[in-house]
């Protein structure tokens, strides 16, 4: 049996997103083994009661709240608070959080209700200070209408390979290194650019999902610069969400990975440029308003939180 939480799965068609945030509630360390119970309970019980859900839930815990709680040191070796990235013109924003949750499932149901039982164990110890809805968009695709996710690694080796912590940090083998960002889109000025130039800063056909021949693709398209290279590479679960009558609309970016310093090259390469200056265009229609990092524990480990 897989001793890791459920970071190798694909998106689903429904998920939820909450962040949580600790007050100075005494119980908070009691809460938090309730938490982890919970969620190993969750995730046996809708795996016999609702098998072609696919539904799981993930729980990722941050820097500060690793301490606090008094989990285990030293702490994974890659573990902090995320700094921020600043570009000449965008910037990766640094945003708290304690505890991160993904739920997803075929049936919104179960989002719903898993995202109650888990609000109902942390609201006295807690604040809920970023919840998000996502839903799948057509064949897979970001609201911006491209599809999402094309450079994942294929096949449960390859995802757990670049998922999952290895033999390099044997305390914390089978965790995960989580990272979040909630984008929100200027649809408008994405709307009135024509596809073709939307292609371009994609780097990829929008209709086909092609991607350009390097010689077309411009340096400072999303796909050329997000790339790091074939032995670097991420899981991402990106899903959209949005409001369409506010035209609020945006990408919840996700990614688990073995090692957090994939992810930062990425995001150093896409804010401050390949070369400096050389930034990916898609930040001109796409603004990350939270930016953290936290530690997905395998279910051992998870387990060991709840003695």
């Amino acid at each position: 049996m897989a001793n890791y939480q459920n970071v190798i799965d694909a998106p689903n068609t429904n998920t939820i997103f909450t962040v949580w945030s600790f007050n100075n509630n005494p119980s908070v360390e009691e809460q938090f083994k309730k938490v982890c119970s919970l969620v190993t309970n969750i995730n046996h019980s809708i795996s016999t009661r609702f098998p072609e859900s696919k539904s799981s839930v993930v729980l990722g815990i941050g820097h500060d709240a690793w301490l606090k709680l008094n989990l285990p040191k030293p702490l994974p070796k890659e573990l902090e608070n995320f700094k921020e990235i600043k570009g000449d013109k965008h910037t990766a924003v640094s945003t708290p959080g304690d505890l991160h949750f993904h739920i997803r499932s075929t049936e919104k149901s179960l989002c719903i209700d898993i995202a109650a039982n888990i609000a109902d164990v942390l609201k006295d110890v807690a604040n809920c200070i970023e919840e998000v809805h996502g839903f799948r968009y057509w064949d897979g695709r970001s609201i911006l209408g491209f599809v999402d996710g094309t450079e994942n690694p294929e096949g449960d080796d390859e995802r757990s390979h670049f998922a999952l912590v290895g033999n390099e940090d044997e305390e914390y083998l089978n965790g995960s290194y989580l990272f979040v960002q909630k984008y929100i889109h200027d649809m408008n000025a994405w709307r009135n650019l024509p596809i073709h130039e939307q292609e371009k800063v994609i780097g990829r056909s929008k209709a086909d999902d092609i991607e350009m021949d390097d010689d077309e693709k411009p340096s400072n398209s999303h796909s050329a610069l997000a790339n790091v290279g074939d032995d670097k590479k991420i899981v991402r679960d990106n899903m959209p969400f949005g409001n369409p009558s506010t035209n609020e609309m945006g990408t919840y970016f996700i990614s688990y990975a073995s090692t957090f310093a994939t992810v930062n090259e990425m995001l150093e390469r896409m804010f401050i440029g390949e070369p400096k200056g050389n930034y990916d265009r898609i930040l001109d229609f796409s603004t990350a308003k939270t930016g953290s990092l936290y530690f997905v524990p395998s279910l051992d480990l998870l387990d060991s939180f709840t003695d």
